[in-house]
C-alpha cells in the first residue's frame, strides 16, 4: 500500500474552472476607497521590474501616484498628451505578475507592456541587447492555473510588432525571439540552458509567460521586451553594465510610444480579438 499520497490535488482542465475570489473584489475593494478608481481611459500600463528606469523618467515628468490601487506602486504620468499607468514594485517572479496585471485589468487598463531584465541564452546576445519576446516557454508554475497544457505562452500579436517597431525606430538594434520563463533563479541549470538554445529560446526570465498567459485568459493585449543583462552561456558573475540601463530607458520609452500610438477605438476594440492566432493555439494543445 502506498502511504505517500500526494496533497496536491490534480483537477482536469483547472484553467476551465470558475474562481472562489476574482479580480472584480479588488476593484470594488479599490472605489469603496477611490469611488472613481479606473484605469479604463489611460492608453495602458507599462510595467517596470527595474528601479532605475522608473526613477529617470519620474525625475523628467510630472506624475500622480495612484495609492492602493493595487498590489504594487502606480504612478500616472501623461505622454504625448496621453494618460499611462507606470506599474512598479511588486515583485519578481510570476505569482506576483499574474496578480498585479488581475487588478489592473479589473481597473479596466486596456493593454500591458512588461519591460525588464533577461539573461542571454545565446553566446551573440550581450548586456544592453534588445530582445522583444514573441512566445514564453512554461517553465513556471502559474500557467497552467490560465492555460491548458502546452509548452509555450504567447503575447498579442499586434502590440507586439508595434513595439517592436517602436523601439527599433528608438535607434537601437531589436531582436525578436522566445524566452524560458522560470520561477527558480538560483536553480537555472547549464543542462537546461543548452537545452533550450537548441531549440531556438533566445533569453531566460521570470514573469513573461505568466504575463501572456493572463493576457491570454484575460482577452487582454499584452507584451513584454527585455534589456539583456548577464549570460548562462560562458557565465561570468552579473554587473551593473551601463549598457543594459540605458537599453532599459530605450525600452521603457518604447514602451510609452507603443501605448500612446495603439490608444484610440481600435485598441478598445481589440480586447475582442486578442491573443494568439489559431495557428498558435493549435501548438498549445499539440505540447
Amino acid at each position: 500500500m502506498n502511504r505517500h499520497r500526494t496533497l496536491v490535488a490534480s483537477i482536469p482542465a483547472k484553467h476551465t474552472l470558475r474562481a472562489v475570489i476574482g479580480p472584480a473584489e479588488h476593484a470594488a475593494y479599490v472605489r469603496t476607497l477611490h469611488p472613481a478608481a479606473t484605469l479604463a481611459t489611460t492608453a495602458g500600463t507599462v510595467l517596470v521590474h527595474q528601479r532605475s528606469a522608473l526613477n529617470r523618467i519620474l525625475g523628467q515628468l510630472p506624475f500622480q501616484e495612484l495609492d492602493r490601487w493595487a498590489s504594487a506602486t502606480l504612478h500616472l504620468i501623461r505622454h504625448r498628451d496621453l494618460p499611462i499607468t507606470l506599474c512598479s514594485a511588486f515583485g519578481p517572479g510570476s505569482p506576483a505578475t499574474a496578480l498585479v496585471v488581475e487588478q489592473l485589468n479589473a481597473l479596466g487598463t486596456p493593454a500591458v507592456i512588461s519591460i525588464g531584465t533577461a539573461a542571454a541564452l545565446r553566446p551573440d546576445l550581450a548586456p544592453g541587447d534588445l530582445v522583444v519576446c514573441d512566445r514564453a516557454l512554461r517553465g513556471e508554475g502559474t500557467s497552467p492555473h490560465y492555460l491548458p497544457p502546452g509548452d509555450f505562452a504567447h503575447p498579442d500579436i499586434r502590440l507586439t510588432a508595434a513595439l517592436a517597431c517602436a523601439a527599433t525606430d528608438h535607434g537601437h538594434p531589436v531582436r525578436r525571439g522566445a524566452t524560458w520563463t522560470t520561477d527558480a533563479l538560483y536553480r537555472e541549470s547549464g543542462a537546461e540552458a543548452r537545452l533550450y538554445a537548441r531549440r531556438g529560446i533566445w533569453t531566460a526570465d521570470m514573469e513573461a509567460a505568466a504575463l501572456f498567459a493572463v493576457g491570454r485568459h484575460r482577452r487582454l493585449p499584452v507584451a513584454a521586451a527585455f534589456a539583456v543583462a548577464d549570460s548562462l552561456v560562458n557565465r561570468t558573475p552579473r554587473t551593473d553594465h551601463p549598457s543594459t540601463a540605458d537599453a532599459l530607458e530605450q525600452l521603457l520609452s518604447a514602451a510609452l510610444d507603443t501605448l500612446a500610438t495603439c490608444a484610440g477605438p481600435a485598441s478598445s476594440a481589440a480586447r475582442t480579438r486578442v491573443g494568439p492566432d489559431h495557428e498558435h493555439e493549435r501548438e498549445e494543445q499539440r505540447g
